[in-house]
């Protein structure tokens, strides 16, 4: 795997560096933010850190999310809550606060390559079902989702997640199983992360009850009614 290392601390930076390299992976290290978004598009991963010398790391998060949905862990010494979701919320596929354990990131990396490496989409959601509640369409095949005909952007992870629960629309799943079955890692339940995300996808689609919380438990694929006739008017 390519990694591409945007970090300006070069002790961190050879840290970093040579424990990808011990794991068999090249790295190309950048410290600016031009330079990084020059290099993305050859990168098979992305380390961030969030303090760059010519534009805020956050900043940088969303224009590379912009062009490119490479696999991407934001390695930053910023713990605020704020700082965390909005990472989250930009694109990020997880969030590293230094100072931290080297071996504890390696295994957060390949824990990112191995979800999105798994080539068939959760409970077989590539099978080419759109799913609709109210006036809100999920199309599994094309991850896509649209609210009154207007396709709404989400991230990756955002639609993972809205998938998972429209692959089975009566189903609730666990908080456990999303986390497992998004993340990779079911003991990630103190981590706002899975809220953070479900928060996302209700105030972008602008559809508050689209994923509905079974408290104590996990969320649900909201029903909101049978929305209009797309082929009405025609």
């Amino acid at each position: 795997m390519h990694v591409l290392l945007v970090e300006d601390d070069d002790r961190m930076a050879q840290a970093l560096a040579t424990a990808l390299a011990r794991r068999g992976h090249t790295v190309r290290r950048v410290v600016r933010a031009a330079e990084a978004l020059r290099h993305v598009r050859e990168a098979g991963f992305v380390l961030l850190d969030l303090g760059l010398p010519d534009l805020d790391g956050l900043d940088l998060l969303r224009k590379l999310r912009t062009v490119c949905q490479v696999p991407l862990i934001v390695v930053t010494a910023r713990s605020e809550e704020r700082d965390i979701v909005q990472g989250l919320r930009a694109g990020a596929d997880d969030y590293v606060i230094k100072p931290f354990r080297m071996a504890e990131l390696m295994a957060r990396v390949d824990t990112v390559r191995r979800r999105l490496g798994r080539l068939a989409p959760p409970d077989g959601t590539g099978d080419g079902r759109q799913v609709r509640t109210g006036d809100v369409a999920v199309d599994l095949a094309g991850r896509t989702v649209t609210v009154g005909g207007a396709e709404v952007r989400l991230t990756r992870r955002e639609f993972d997640v809205l998938a998972l629960l429209a692959a089975q629309p009566g189903d609730v799943r666990s908080r456990e199983e999303i986390l497992d079955r998004i993340w990779g890692d079911a003991f990630l339940g103190s981590s706002r992360s899975l809220d953070v995300h479900v928060a996302g996808i209700r105030a972008k689609t602008g559809r508050a009850g689209l994923v509905r919380t079974i408290r104590g438990y996990g969320y649900q694929l909201g029903d909101l009614g049978p929305g209009p006739d797309p082929d009405a008017g025609r």
